[in-house]
């Protein structure tokens, strides 16, 4: 019985020295690597662990006595790294030890940034519209925004100084009359629930059959039931651009930039919609690569002018409202062209944000005479919770 006692605190110890010996390496490597390998190992800038959680004034890399008053006297500026066998630090350095420092260094560091990136088309008499929609999607989001807008040459002047990258790695194409009324940030975190297949998502066309444009008129394939509708649509552009797609003009799959003039060619005479006909015939071969997110994220005219048939947005209010059939300029939908007027007219100064709704709730009021009236507190849910979320951020983030 000793004997096995005395194997197993052997296996014991020497497991221990292992993990020892592991975590020496570990917190002599980084250090190594930015010392170029000559002289003491030290770190290439102060641990955040060992500053006490430098505040943004300072910096990191500046825990020096203005940073801790009361400790000038026995604090240096940078921790160093070495193997201790008593887990300790000296006396005048500030901070953890080693063993600590290593394993935390990597998850600390302070990582950029992503932009989002949008898109859209101003085409004609658009310029106003396309403002507009801009706005929206400014004065909610919390992410840096980075706009790449096509635009025809009379128009290019009124949008100097928007940079347009060529190629970017994810990306959300919007129509012009498209209102953000959530920050952008929640329908580009959409591309988090991307399966491996899945290159874009859009909403459906319709939610109800019945008055469904595409299973009733289309002369052309399309995806699912009632097709889908491209006036939101989220892409992985990376994927996109190195998938393969399944087609019905010849047996071998194409390329997304190889696929579309012949694709165009053959349904040119089929087609109304333009390059929202195009998608639904690609996704129609291609169902696995498309991500189907809800009406609420999309909603038009089409989802209250026959009564109420967007649950989601019933019961979650509206996210992202399209303003197509030019209801932002007519009297048919009053409902619609409230919100646009509001986001119209409306300036960046705080004030102005935060008395937007109001006057907004009393002009939707006089809109209850029509169906999409009738349901007008939807059009505002969102809106309301966005700005009030826009002032619970400090006045940085705004």
């Amino acid at each position: 019985m000793r004997r096995y006692l005395r194997i197993v605190v052997l296996c014991l110890a020497c497991g221990f020295c292992s993990l020892l010996y592991a975590f020496s390496q570990l917190a002599a490597s980084p250090e190594e690597g930015a010392g170029g390998g000559g002289g003491k190992p030290q770190a290439a800038a102060a641990s955040w662990l060992a500053g006490g959680g430098r505040g943004g004034a300072g910096g990191v890399g500046s825990a020096g006595p203005a940073a801790h008053p009361g400790r000038s006297d026995r604090c240096k500026d940078f921790s160093l790294c070495y193997w201790n066998p008593y887990w300790m630090l000296p006396s005048d350095v500030c901070g953890m030890n080693c063993f600590w420092e290593a394993a935390f260094r990597y998850s600390l560091k302070v990582q950029p940034i992503q932009r989002m990136h949008l898109a859209v088309v101003a085409c004609g008499e658009r310029l106003e519209e396309t403002i507009t929609m801009l706005k929206s999607a400014i004065i909610f989001s919390i992410r840096p925004l980075q706009f790449h807008i096509f635009a025809e040459d009379q128009l290019h002047d009124s949008f100097k100084g928007i940079l347009i990258l060529k190629e970017v790695d994810s990306l959300l194409y919007v129509d012009t009359d498209i209102l953000f009324l959530r920050p952008v940030d929640d329908i580009w975190s959409l591309l988090k629930k991307f399966n491996s297949t899945q290159i874009a998502a859009m909403a459906p066309e319709h939610e109800e059959p019945r008055i469904g444009w595409y299973n009733r008129f289309a002369r052309h394939p399309y995806y699912g039931k009632t097709g889908v509708n491209s006036g939101v649509m989220l892409m992985n552009m990376t994927r996109m651009r190195r998938k393969y797609f399944k087609n019905d003009m010849t047996t071998v799959r194409l390329r997304w930039g190889d696929m579309l003039m012949p694709l165009l060619k053959k349904y040119k005479l089929n087609i109304t919609w333009g390059d929202q006909d195009l998608l639904n015939i690609i996704f129609f071969h291609n169902p696995e690569s498309l991500f189907v997110f809800p009406c609420q994220w999309n909603y038009r005219p089409d989802h209250c002018i026959y009564g109420s048939n967007c649950q989601e947005a019933e019961e979650e209010g509206i996210f992202i409202l399209h303003g197509n059939r030019g209801v932002y300029h007519d009297d048919k939908q009053p409902a619609f062209r409230a919100i646009y007027e509001a986001l119209r007219n409306c300036s960046f100064k705080d004030d102005n944000i935060r008395s937007l709704l109001k006057p907004l709730e009393l002009e939707l009021q006089k809109t209850v005479h029509t169906y999409c009236g009738k349901i007008y507190k939807i059009f505002i849910k969102q809106l309301t919770k966005s700005i009030q979320d826009r002032y619970d951020r400090p006045p940085k983030e705004r």
